[in-house]
C-alpha cells in the first residue's frame, strides 16, 4: 500500500467549512441507584436525543427499504479545496450571486405562542442550527458503578485559553438522564469527537437502553481506562478526545410549562487532550481533517460529512479595506 501523502493543512484563519450531506454494572441497593433506576425506566419509552419525548425523530416508516434506494457510501471520497462562490468579490459588494435576487419575505415565529408546542422549536432550531459539532460524552458516576457514552449536539467550544466547552441537556437537575446525572456528580468526563469511522456504533449509543444495560456493549466501541485527569473512559475509536471537568452549570425553567425545569447547560474545561499520532501536526497544533473525518449533525435523522472545504482570509482594516479613506469609499459606493 502506498505511503498516505497528507493533506496540506490551512493556516489558523477563519475558513467556512461546507457539508455534503452506559455501562452500569451492576445491582446496586443504594437510595441513590433506586432513584437512578426509577428515573431510567420512565424515561425508556422517550428519546435519548436532545428533544426530548415530544420529537420524533424517524420520517421514515421503513429505514432500511429507503436507506437501500440509495447511493453507497463513498469511502473514497476526500476533502477538496475549492474557491469561494465568488472569488471577485469586492468589500461592500454585498451578498454573491447564489443569493436570490428577490427572496420570499421572512415570517416571525413566536417560540412561546399558546398553539405552538415546545416540540415544534427542536425541529426548527435542529433544521436551522447546522451543521452541528457532536460531543460524543463518556461518563462515570461518582461511586464508579455506573457509566455512560452518549451524543449530544448541543454542543461547542466556547473558548482556548482555557479550554472551554458547552453542552447542553434537555432535562432537569432533578430527573436527569444518566450522562448529566454522571456529569453532576463526578464533576467529570470525556468529550469524543465522532468520526466516520465509528458513526454507526456512535449513533447506536442514543438507544433508550433500561436502566442496566450498557451503551458501550450495544455499540461495540472500546473504553480506554487511561486518562491523566479524570476516571471516565475516553472511546478508543475516537481520533481526538478531550478530558473535562465541570465548571460550573445552570438550570432553565420551562418556557411552554411554567413551574416546569426543562434544560441545563453545563460549561466543561477541558484538562488534557488525546490525539491519535497520525492526525497531529510535529507542533501539536494542527489536527488534520483527512484523518479526523469529523462528523456533524443536521435536522432530524441527518448527520453530515465534511468533504468540501473554502478558505476566506480572515480582513485587516488597513490592508484590505484602507483604513479610514478606504472605508468612506466603501460606503459612498452603495
Amino acid at each position: 500500500m502506498p505511503p498516505r501523502v497528507p493533506l496540506p493543512l490551512p493556516s489558523l484563519t477563519a475558513k467556512p467549512l461546507t457539508v455534503t450531506t452506559t455501562p452500569l454494572v451492576s445491582n446496586l441497593t443504594s437510595s441513590t441507584t433506586r432513584r437512578r433506576q426509577s428515573s431510567k425506566m420512565s424515561q425508556q419509552n422517550s428519546t435519548r436525543f436532545e428533544g426530548g419525548a415530544q420529537a420524533q425523530h424517524n420520517p421514515h416508516p421503513d429505514f432500511k427499504t429507503v436507506e437501500s434506494s440509495r447511493p453507497p457510501f463513498n469511502s473514497s471520497l476526500g476533502i477538496t479545496y475549492t474557491q469561494t462562490p465568488s472569488p471577485s468579490w469586492s468589500y461592500g459588494a454585498g451578498a454573491n450571486h447564489l443569493q436570490t435576487p428577490s427572496p420570499p419575505p421572512h415570517v416571525s415565529i413566536n417560540p412561546h405562542a399558546h398553539d405552538r408546542p415546545a416540540g415544534f422549536n427542536y425541529k426548527l432550531l435542529i433544521s436551522a442550527i447546522t451543521p452541528r459539532p457532536i460531543a460524543f460524552l463518556s461518563t462515570r458516576s461518582a461511586d464508579g458503578t455506573s457509566e455512560n457514552l452518549a451524543p449530544f449536539s448541543y454542543f461547542n467550544m466556547v473558548n482556548h485559553d482555557p479550554p472551554l466547552f458547552i453542552v447542553g441537556f434537555a432535562a432537569s437537575v432533578s430527573a436527569p438522564k444518566d450522562s448529566l446525572r454522571n456529569l453532576l456528580e463526578s464533576k467529570e468526563c470525556v468529550i469524543n469527537i465522532i468520526s466516520e469511522g465509528f458513526l454507526e456504533a456512535a449513533n447506536s449509543t442514543s438507544v433508550n437502553a433500561p436502566y442496566g444495560k450498557s451503551e458501550w456493549d450495544v455499540s461495540g466501541l472500546t473504553p480506554v481506562y487511561d486518562c491523566e485527569h479524570v476516571k471516565a473512559a475516553r472511546v478508543k475509536e475516537a481520533v481526538f478526545s478531550v478530558e473535562g471537568t465541570l465548571d460550573h452549570f445552570k438550570e432553565y425553567d420551562s418556557r411552554a410549562t411554567p413551574g416546569k425545569k426543562s434544560g441545563v447547560v453545563a460549561i466543561i474545561e477541558g484538562k488534557n487532550f488525546w490525539v491519535r499520532e497520525d492526525a497531529i501536526n510535529e507542533q501539536r497544533n494542527i489536527v488534520d481533517p483527512e484523518v479526523l473525518r469529523p462528523v456533524s449533525r443536521l435536522g432530524g435523522i441527518t448527520y453530515g460529512r465534511t468533504t468540501e472545504v473554502l478558505e476566506i482570509p480572515r480582513a485587516d482594516w488597513e490592508k484590505n479595506i484602507g483604513g479610514e479613506d478606504g472605508y468612506e469609499k466603501i460606503k459612498k459606493q452603495k
